[in-house]
């Protein structure tokens, strides 16, 4: 093959504030369609079981299959990235995931469906694995960067809750089909408007992707980690059917191990290899990954285990508990965009995530004495406040995370920091939720009533999310450095 057939040259390095601001609205874009799509799916779950016939363990694989392909491949994409240019992989994950969302929507029986989870799972790693690694090289200057960052990591954490109220009303107005068919246009808006402002990088340019295959990049070390993620991932997902201590979850996790073992000693040898060790000589790469995997396992209590409490027990519907948790969005929004950079700018990113991560334990302990028969008014709203800890504290690990990567591991930073991330949330769900079961199933032994019950099990999830954030705030606090601003 020629030359010329296998370069593409890249769009024009954007110069200007408005090209920059729209590729931040490009990546900002992606973030959020991925963040809704988990979100979204899990509010029309019900509908989706009804429609194409789930049964109650095949419907669980409408999550599992996205959360493992996702979870798996977001640092193989992030290596990939580098070597084969972040741009090119942004728009191959997009692709990827808007031709799945069109899939998905058009399903007609519980495999396809499966199989159009899966692919969207490997389009969002391909996208969110580079999008890190383009926004640091493309916001330089301190300042512009902690904003954009600030922008990016809203976008996080607000869909979630945007996505139980889009998901609501889409499946109650309309069908579930609609929940995978409103990602089309963004999908496409994102990727014309992508391929006009996201800078080009050395692989876009060809140089990256000859030199990785000249030097025979490490297929090996890429097979060892995906499998080893992937298994890894299988088994924290069905810890839940088959229990923590079954020969099930025990062999599989062992082997997992094992593959991960092997992949970081292949990483010691290799050539080249797919995640360089030097990127662990940073400790503020090593601390906010640390970080973030207990802050995004402890939260889950918060967005899932709160939400499950106002339907299972105050008889929200799914609509109604997602308008309830829409406050805690807004005030996300109003401090990741209005004063995080700020304060971030002229306390740094340290101070500023322990002390986000203070008022959210604050959120957890008061979580933990949520009564039965709990008031909206009283009860829960002014605790939404309390979230404001998420817009302080997830922009600060943010940059924190990415804080020594330089331009040749940009990918690979973000895609470690993707994966960290899905692998908290995957051990948060695991975890926080059997605790949970397993509590509710004792009360109703002991005679309690089903509200009470339910309500044990999910005070106990906030009392372990709870302690998984001050193990967070001790890590925070022992590992990472301050800056000099």
């Amino acid at each position: 093959m020629s030359k010329s057939a296998t370069v593409t040259p890249p769009a024009a390095p954007p110069r200007t504030a408005r090209t920059r601001a729209l590729a931040l609205g490009v990546l900002a874009s992606g973030m959020l369609m991925i963040v809704l799509d988990g979100s979204i799916v899990t509010v029309a779950m019900p509908a989706i079981q009804d429609d194409l016939g789930f049964s109650p363990a095949g419907l669980s694989w409408v999550v599992n299959a996205y959360l493992i392909a996702f979870g798996s491949l977001l640092l193989l994409a992030g290596r990939l990235g580098d070597l084969l240019g972040r741009r090119r992989m942004f728009l191959a994950g997009t692709g990827v995931f808007t031709a799945a969302s069109l899939l998905a929507g058009a399903a007609t029986s519980p495999a396809v469906l499966i199989a159009a989870r899966f692919l969207q799972g490997v389009g969002s790693a391909m996208a969110a694995a580079v999008s890190l690694g383009i926004l640091v090289t493309l916001f330089t200057e301190p300042g512009e960067r902690a904003r954009a960052i600030a922008v990016f990591s809203f976008t996080g954490a607000a869909g979630a809750s945007i996505g139980q109220v889009v998901g609501g009303l889409l499946t109650d107005a309309l069908s579930w089909h609609w929940i995978f068919f409103i990602n089309l246009p963004i999908g496409l808006a994102a990727l014309a408007l992508a391929v006009r402002v996201l800078p080009g990088d050395s692989g876009d340019r060809g140089t990256g992707a000859a030199r990785g295959l000249a030097a025979r990049a490490d297929v090996v070390g890429a097979l060892l980690i995906t499998a080893g993620l992937m298994l890894g991932i299988y088994t924290v997902v069905k810890v839940e059917q088959y229990g923590w201590v079954s020969a099930h979850t025990l062999g599989l996790g062992a082997l997992a191990a094992a593959l991960t073992g092997a992949f970081i000693a292949r990483q010691a040898t290799a050539r080249t290899p797919l995640m360089p060790l030097r990127i662990f000589r940073s400790r503020g790469v090593v601390g906010a990954n640390v970080v973030q995997m207990l802050m995004v396992a402890a939260l889950f209590s918060f967005q899932i285990v709160l939400a499950l409490h106002l339907q299972r027990v105050l008889g929200y519907s799914a609509a109604e508990t997602g308008l309830a948790m829409l406050p805690a969005a807004l005030v996300i929004g109003a401090v990741s965009l209005g004063v995080s950079a700020r304060l971030i700018g002229r306390f740094g990113e340290r101070n500023v995530l322990l002390t986000g991560l203070v008022l959210l334990v604050t959120l957890l302990v008061l979580l933990t004495r949520i009564p039965v028969d709990a008031n909206y008014a009283t009860d829960v709203l002014p605790l939404m406040f309390l979230s404001a800890g998420f817009g302080l504290a997830l922009p600060a690990l943010t940059s924190l995370g990415m804080s020594d990567a330089g331009e040749e591991d940009a990918g690979l930073a973000s895609g470690l920091f993707n994966t960290t991330q899905q692998i908290g949330m995957a051990v948060g769900v695991a975890v926080l939720s059997t605790l949970a079961a397993s509590r509710s199933e004792r009360l109703l032994a002991g005679g309690a009533g089903r509200a009470e019950a339910l309500t044990g099990g999910y005070h106990l999830a906030f009392g372990v999310g709870a302690g998984l954030l001050v193990t967070a705030f001790v890590v925070a606090y022992a590992v990472l450095r301050r800056r000099t601003r």
